[in-house]
Formats: C-alpha cells, sequence, structure tokens
C-alpha cells in the first residue's frame, strides 16, 4: 500500500468529520478551512469516499457530510484505499520483489506493514489515544481564544 498525499488528506479529513460531525453533518468548506484543504479536491476525495459507503450526504439546510458507519468501524486503511486504491496483493507484491531483487523485496515488506498498520487502527481507536485526545484539546482551548480575541475586537 503506498501512502499517498491524496490518502493523507482523505484521512484528515475523516478525522475531522469524526471529531465534528456528532451532532449535525460538516460541509466540506468547514473542512477545507479547518485543515486547509482545497475545496474542490476535498469535493474529489469525498466522491470516492461515498462511493465506498464511508460517509454519507446529507441534502438541504444543515446539510454536509458525516460518516456512514461509526468511527469505531472505519479503519484508516479503507479510507486510504478509497483514495488510493487497494493494497497490492501478496501475489503483486512478490511481482515487483522478482523485478528488483534486494529492493523490490524491501519495499513490498514496507508496503505490506503498512497496510497491516492501517488496516489495524480505526477512526475511533485513533481519536481515543490519550496523546491524540491531548492535542484535541489543546487545538480547541486555542481555537475558543482565538474566538475571543476576533469577538473582542
Amino acid at each position: 500500500m503506498r501512502l499517498s498525499t491524496k490518502g493523507q488528506h482523505a484521512v484528515t479529513a475523516m478525522l475531522d468529520l469524526a471529531l465534528n460531525a456528532r451532532h449535525e453533518p460538516v460541509t466540506l468548506a468547514d473542512i477545507s478551512q479547518a485543515q486547509g484543504i482545497s475545496l474542490s479536491y476535498l469535493e474529489q476525495l469525498f466522491a470516492h469516499l461515498r462511493r465506498r459507503g464511508l460517509v454519507e450526504g446529507v441534502r438541504g439546510p444543515g446539510g454536509g457530510y458525516r460518516l456512514a458507519r461509526p468511527a469505531g468501524e472505519i479503519t484508516m486503511a479503507e479510507v486510504v484505499a478509497a483514495v488510493d486504491g487497494p493494497a497490492p496483493a501478496r501475489t503483486e507484491v512478490d511481482a515487483t520483489a522478482d523485478r528488483r531483487p534486494v529492493t523490490g523485496a524491501l519495499w513490498g515488506m514496507l508496503s505490506r506493514e503498512i497496510y497491516d498498520f492501517l488496516d489495524g487502527i480505526t477512526i475511533g481507536a485513533f481519536l481515543e489515544q490519550p496523546a491524540v485526545q491531548e492535542r484535541i484539546a489543546r487545538s480547541r482551548l486555542r481555537e475558543a481564544r482565538d474566538l475571543g480575541r476576533r469577538s473582542a475586537a
């Protein structure tokens, strides 16, 4: 499995969605602004995510996107595969190793390790980790302070 910028942006957007869609759908414009990812790029990513059944759109006023399944049931590997394509099968990894005997085997092994790692962690489990919770809390505190400063001005 390769981890492209597209895959990284998809994971970032899905994490944002999981954090912010607890009460109502989140717009792509909100994700775009919060994460610094262009709106048109997010539209492309979410088309893939929607086709793979990872997100669902909500139309009308207050519409946007939400996770199609609980965050604890969506693996990071599913998100990356939705936008980058599926991980290569073991035989494809072995074929790469045959063409480039030494380095091909290394990259094939790394690809499998990346896939196994991402397949072993869900969005929900990642967001529940104490270090992640601490960063979320600091970020929200910073946002609240910034909002307070803007309101006072």
